[in-house]
Order: structure tokens, then sequence, then C-alpha cells
């Protein structure tokens, strides 16, 4: 029998792609706006977004336009010059973000990696020589071996070990834990706002206030890891003004270049502190990355999709919670498109399975969690498209149990 077009794509798959992740038996072939379709013609509704990636859809107009206009003028002019869409971009970057200097990367990993190296030398020039910096229990910051030693997941302390040394995990939301944490060692302290990877937990704002005072009172840097609630996906451009309380740096990623990979560190003026040689990358400020992100930016502010995030996150909680009349739905959470709720013990997984085959992407955080993070042009529309499916599915799991 012939191989159909995906059989021969999959059978590719197992013989050229390294094992990195589980992944279902389809191949996707094209997006437009919420969906994807696969090689099979099959079409989904994309509430992951990419992991949160997909801010404006996929295969957005502003994309295109940007990169079809600076890729047939300059691609790339190498981290040692300066070029225009860099400077464009900074400029408009921080104007917006209430931060003075920028620092480009690729990956959130890398934003973050360059967010430990500032603190490290701010612990090397002003704290004699601190290293320390205090994380969270849960939190996720990327999978360089410095960002998996940040990372607070317990499933990771051994894996890849030794881990880069200066590292203290604490629980979420207890003060007096960092503050027992910190010692004359300690240069900063690295927080997501929202753990999203940890299961959609948001910090407290008297603990978020207290963070503050603990670094102004010894001199520590606070960091921001604002990879995946930056850029609108918490119902505001960024998650720290639901709080209003500033970081000294704070890291984007993920939704800045719609799917371009594209991430940036950001910090005040008094701590533009690297040494010529100390930081780069081959592909730091690259034209072609850079107008990505300035066109990105420019669609988020005008089409106001931080307030669309708010406007849907609310509408879906106020449908979950209807819907947990009917079936068991807890703990719904979350700000503006960065949402989850959790289901009976051991279903999550099953649950995101049938949605899929009913057309529609979910994310199973764990054993018990979903996690919704649809691009933030979401309608309402699409918002009853994904609780129509979901309540099909919750009803097919609930028939097969």
């Amino acid at each position: 029998m012939e191989k159909t077009k995906t059989a021969a794509l999959l059978e590719t798959a197992g013989k050229s792609l390294l094992f990195t992740a589980k992944r279902p038996n389809i191949v996707m072939e094209r997006g437009e706006g919420m969906y994807m379709w696969d090689t099979d013609g099959n079409r989904y509704l994309d509430f992951v977004g990419g992991w949160a990636v997909a801010s404006l859809g996929h295969s957005p107009a502003a994309l295109q336009k940007a990169l079809t206009k600076q890729s047939a003028t300059l691609v790339h002019a190498s981290p040692g010059y300066y070029n225009r869409p860099m400077l464009e971009f900074a400029e408009l970057l921080t104007s917006v973000s209430g931060m003075d200097k920028a620092f480009f990367a690729s990956s959130g990993a890398e934003a973050n990696e360059s967010a430990i190296k500032l603190a490290r030398k701010h612990g090397a020039v002003n704290l004699n020589g601190a290293y320390e910096i205090i994380t969270l229990t849960n939190s996720f910051h990327g999978r360089s071996l410095a960002t998996m030693s940040a990372t607070g997941k317990e499933q990771w302390k051994e894996l890849f070990a030794p881990k880069v040394d200066g590292f203290k995990h604490v629980p979420i939301n207890d003060l007096d834990a960092c503050f027992a944490a910190v010692t004359n060692q300690t240069c900063a302290i690295m927080v997501e706002l929202v753990q999203g990877e940890g299961g959609v937990h948001a910090v407290d704002e008297a603990y978020l206030y207290g963070l503050r005072k603990i670094c102004d009172m010894y001199g520590m840097l606070l960091i921001f890891d604002e990879i995946q609630t930056g850029l609108g996906r918490t119902g505001k451009l960024f998650a720290y003004e639901h709080y209003g309380i500033q970081p000294d740096v704070m890291t984007l990623g993920k939704g800045i270049g719609a799917g371009f990979p594209l991430s940036a560190m950001l910090t005040k003026s008094k701590y533009d502190l690297f040494e010529p040689g100390d930081q780069g990358g081959t592909y730091t400020g690259a034209p072609l990355a850079m107008a990505v992100g300035y066109a990105v930016l420019a669609e988020l502010l005008e089409r106001n999709l931080a307030d669309n995030a708010y406007a849907q996150g609310r509408y879906l909680v106020n449908a979950l919670q209807k819907l947990s009349a009917e079936f068991p739905i807890t703990a719904i959470r979350g700000k503006g498109l960065l949402l989850a709720f959790d289901v009976p013990e051991g279903t999550a997984a099953e649950l995101a399975a049938i949605c899929l085959r009913e057309g529609l992407l979910i994310n199973s955080l764990n054993s018990s969690t979903i996690r919704l993070v649809p691009p933030l042009i979401v309608s309402q529309r699409d918002s009853d498209e994904m609780l129509g499916i979901l309540r099909g599915a919750f009803g097919q799991l609930q028939a097969a149990i």
C-alpha cells in the first residue's frame, strides 16, 4: 500500500530527528490566524499558540511584511556594527517598557542567561564579589545549563549534573523564606510574575513589594522573567504593570517575535555594566530580527492587543466557571490570556488528546493541569468554539471512565 504524505514524513522524522519530545503523529503544514492545518488537511483551533509565542496568530501580515522588506535590504550586519532596525527597535522597546537599555538575543534562555551574567557582573563590581541568585521553586527560566540551574523544577535537580553553582530556590509568595536565603553572597532575586510552566501561579502584590524592599535594602538586582508574560499576554503590556513595581532587569521572549526567534534583556542605565567582550552573540541585534520585533510591537500597540487579552481572559474565566458546574473543573486561575485550570488527577493528558482529535490544541502542563495560551488576537467567537469542543471532550472523557 502506498504511504500517505503524513506517514512518509513521520518515517523521516523517526530516522532523522534527535528524539527530545513525545509528539502526536501529525505534521503541521500551514497556519493562518487562530488555526493550523496538518498535512492531511485537518484544521486545529490553536489555544497553545506555540507556547505563548504566536502573539499575532499564525503567519500574520505584519510579520510577513517586515520579513519581506528587511530581507531585501539587509539580513545580517554582524554584532560588531550598529544597524538601523536595531536602533529603532531598541528606542521603541525602551520607551514603552519603563527600562533604559536593551540587549537582544534569539531565545528566552539567552535573555535570562544575559540577566544572570549582568547580576553577577553587578555582584563583582558593586557587591564585593557576590554571585548567588535566589529563584523560586517550580520556576522555569530556560534550557541552557545556567538557566536550568536557575529553574526550580524538582525533576531537573539531578539532570545534567553538576549544575551551575550559585542558585537558591525558595517557595513562591513566602517572603520569610526568601529573606532567610539572603546572604552577603546574594546579588539578585529572579522571579516570574506568573509561573507559566510551573502551573500558572502568580506572585502576590505584598510579596513582590517585599522583594523590591529586600533588593533595595541590600543593593541587589530584582529581575523579572517576563519571557512568557510580557508583550500583552497578561492583559497589560508587561505583567509588572499589574503590581506597580518595577524591576531592575526584565527579560522578554516568546511573543516578542510572534514566531520569529527573538528575545531581549532590558535594564536600567545604572546597570549598564558590561565591558567589551563580556556579552554578545553572533545573532544579537541582527537586522532581520530587529525589523520583526519592531513590527510585532507596533502591531500590538496599534491594535491594543493587551486590552483584548484582558477582555478575552475575563470572558474565558467566566465561561470556565460556568462550565465547572457541569464538569470537574477547579482552581481556574491566571491573568489575561495566560490561564489554567485543574482537572481530576491523571486526566489532563487524555483530555488534551481528545481535544486534539476534535481539532483543538490545548496544553496539559502536568497530570492534572490544563493551560490556555491562545494568540492575543483571539475573539469571543474563537473562545466559544474552544469552549464547545472542550465541553464535548469532557463528555467523552467522562463516558470513557
